[in-house]
């Protein structure tokens, strides 16, 4: 059974800010102001992926942005990041809407594949546990296999994000539509498992309105590098209503 979503949330991931500031010592740019103008221009949640080195969000933009958050009801803040190295122990602090588990070494450049079942069944399923207990929705990052799907759900999972850098990278190219193909399978198979969908990953304003259009039950996409560089050019009110634009036109080409 395919299930629809009346709109795509829209979660800004704001590292990219952070790594700009942290080249400096003043302080600029403003991790919490950037997340501030983005919810005030109708983003409906908040993304951050706290590395243990601190290369971009560091532990106090973690604690500011939760307390930030704590004044927008209704709007959800996601941490991301592997549950074996820092993220439990933020999970527990400041207890967000959404932890997202991710796969990613200490030393990895940027996330680059999902959980593989059986192999990770074992260690995932008492972190999983433990943030539900929380209060706290737990959303795996999962590579686009619909055969995957049910074992996500098998270790308490609540939702899957797709990592949607193989689209991306074939997007304006002949295998576009095969991989949209596959995008659309995996969902499909999470929302038979009794997962929600989320996704993310190099995710853009050429590709994003195709991939809402044509990927079942989307409910969120969390966007970051690509959204952060538009809004050098265009500011984050005006980039924010773009993606939400591109998600509105997805979801009106689906329903046509």
């Amino acid at each position: 059974m395919t299930t629809s979503h009346p709109r795509t949330a829209l979660s800004v991931n704001v590292n990219k800010v952070a790594l700009v500031r942290n080249t400096r010592h003043l302080g600029i740019p403003s991790v919490t102001r950037a997340a501030t103008l983005c919810l005030e221009a109708g983003a409906q949640g908040i993304t951050i992926h706290p590395r243990p080195d601190e290369r971009h969000i560091r532990a106090q933009d973690v604690h500011e942005l939760a307390a930030l958050m704590q004044q927008w009801p209704g709007r959800e803040f996601n941490i991301e990041g592997n549950p074996t190295q820092n993220l439990m122990d933020f999970i527990r602090q400041v207890r967000p809407a959404q932890a997202t588990f991710v796969p990613d070494s200490e030393a990895q450049f940027t996330s680059d594949h999902g959980w593989s079942f059986p192999q990770d069944a074992e260690r995932l399923q008492p972190l999983i546990a433990e943030c539900r207990a929380l209060g706290v929705r737990v959303s795996l990052f999962m590579d686009p296999l619909p055969e995957q799907m049910a074992a996500a759900r098998a270790v308490g999972a609540d939702r899957v994000e797709l990592y949607t850098e193989p689209y991306a990278a074939a997007w304006g190219t002949p295998d576009q539509a095969t991989q949209l193909a596959r995008y659309a399978a995996a969902a499909q198979a999470a929302l038979d498992a009794g997962l929600g969908v989320n996704a993310g990953h190099d995710l853009n304003r050429d590709n994003l309105a195709a991939f809402v259009r044509d990927v079942p039950g989307l409910l969120e996409v969390s966007i970051g590098h690509a959204l952060i560089a538009d809004a050098l050019e265009l500011g984050y009110a005006a980039t924010v209503r773009a993606y939400q634009q591109c998600i509105d036109d997805g979801v009106a080409a689906r329903r046509s």
